[in-house]
């Protein structure tokens, strides 16, 4: 994803310029960063005071979002994120959550004012940020982080994949609804529904499927699926991913693996950057 300056008249692609902060990652925190880096430029330093010498493109301008990558519960202090707003303060600072960090409810807080995102949610997100400061909105990151719970919903849920036409699956009929009201929350067109394996044959580009587990059988369905029709976009949801099972998925052929249950900025997040990363 890039934004665009003139030069001699002439419109040139600029790519984001991001900051992570960690290079402890984990499996999981390790896809987050390469998905980040296929959207935005991503520059990588150890700890918050490395930031005393940045990297070049930081000494002159803010990057566009600094993400904190917490490995571990308790990984970063509060002190490290007022260092880096100190720094850049009109950067935003995420915390990019790895899957340990999903017992930090009976830890601790997570730290005040400091937005976190699971890892296999950040891809999306980070594509709807993009895509919000390309266009000139504050979006979700742009709210300060004294606003009102409902300013944060409604920037969430805003319609941002109208045009797309999405076919849907799921195992259970539930799940299936529940998979049509994210769908249309994001603004997408529902082109089909099927409750179960999604069948070989349907012609619509992108498909979500609620697999509820990447095992053996979906792997094997998935690459029939992707081999029947190349080009075809596969988002699969499961509800607990992990990142030995999210790249067996991505090698199959899907393009993402989300959590469930799945906001709706992060799938629409998603369907955009299936463009924009194309």
């Amino acid at each position: 994803m890039t934004a665009a300056a003139k030069v001699s008249g002439t419109v040139v692609p600029v790519r984001h310029q991001a900051l992570w902060v960690g290079t402890d990652a984990s499996p999981d925190l390790g896809l987050a960063r390469a998905a980040a880096a296929r959207l935005a430029e991503v520059h990588v330093v150890r700890s918050p005071a490395a930031i005393a010498l940045p990297p070049d493109p930081f000494r002159e301008r803010s990057p566009a979002v600094i993400f904190l990558a917490s490995s571990s519960p308790g990984r970063w202090m509060l002190g490290d994120a007022v260092a880096l707003s100190i720094r850049w303060p009109l950067s935003p600072v995420v915390s990019v959550a790895a899957t340990i960090v999903d017992g930090r409810r009976r830890s601790g807080p997570p730290l005040p004012g400091v937005e976190e995102v699971m890892w296999h949610d950040l891809p999306g997100r980070f594509a709807s940020w993009l895509d919000d400061r390309e266009a000139g909105r504050p979006g979700t990151l742009g709210l300060p982080a004294t606003a009102r719970r409902e300013e944060g919903i409604m920037e969430n849920v805003r319609p941002r994949a109208r045009g797309y036409r999405v076919a849907l699956a799921a195992k259970r009929q539930g799940d299936l609804e529940c998979l049509a009201d994210l769908v249309a929350a994001a603004g997408a067109n529902i082109v089909s529904q099927n409750r179960g394996r999604p069948p070989l044959d349907d012609d619509a580009a992108i498909l979500a499927w609620d697999v509820g587990l990447v095992d053996a059988s979906t792997l094997a369905w998935l690459r029939m699926l992707v081999a029947n029709r190349p080009g075809r976009q596969v988002i699969l949801f499961e509800s607990f991913p992990r990142a030995e099972s999210t790249e067996e998925a991505l090698e199959a052929g899907a393009v993402a693996v989300l959590g469930r249950p799945c906001g709706v900025e992060t799938f629409a997040g998603t369907i955009i950057s299936l463009v924009s990363t194309a």
